[in-house]
C-alpha cells in the first residue's frame, strides 16, 4: 500500500523509516506518472516489509518538491536511512524502478 506524503508526516514515513523508502514525486495532470503508479502500487504489495512506497503529490506539497530540488515529474528518489540514495527521473518500467531499490532491501 501506498502511502501519501505530506510535510507533516514526511519526516516519520520516510527519514525515520526502517525500510528502504521510493518516494514518487507525481501530479494528476502527468500522464508519464499516470504509467508509474500502477507499478509502484504492485511494488508495494510484492515488496510488503522490505520497501515502503510513498508519494507526494507537487501540486499540494510544493515545498517538499523544493526541499528535494524537484523540477521535472515523475521523480522517484529511494531513501535508505534518511539519505537520498538513489534517483530516478521520468518514467521507467519495472525492472528500471527494480534495480534503483534492490540493493537496499534486506
Amino acid at each position: 500500500m501506498k502511502v501519501d506524503l505530506t510535510k507533516d508526516n514526511f519526516d516519520e514515513e520516510v527519514l525515520q523509516a526502517e525500510l528502504p523508502v521510493i518516494v514518487d514525486f507525481w501530479a494528476d495532470w502527468c500522464m508519464p506518472c499516470k504509467m508509474v503508479a500502477p507499478l509502484l502500487e504492485q511494488m508495494s504489495e510484492e515488496y510488503e516489509g522490505k520497501l515502503k512506497v510513498g508519494e507526494v503529490n507537487v501540486d499540494e506539497q510544493g515545498e517538499l518538491a523544493g526541499r528535494y530540488n524537484v523540477v521535472s515529474i515523475p521523480t522517484l528518489l529511494v531513501f535508505k536511512d534518511g539519505e537520498v540514495v538513489q534517483q530516478q527521473i521520468g518514467a521507467a518500467p519495472r525492472d528500471r524502478l527494480e534495480k534503483l531499490v534492490q540493493p537496499y532491501m534486506d
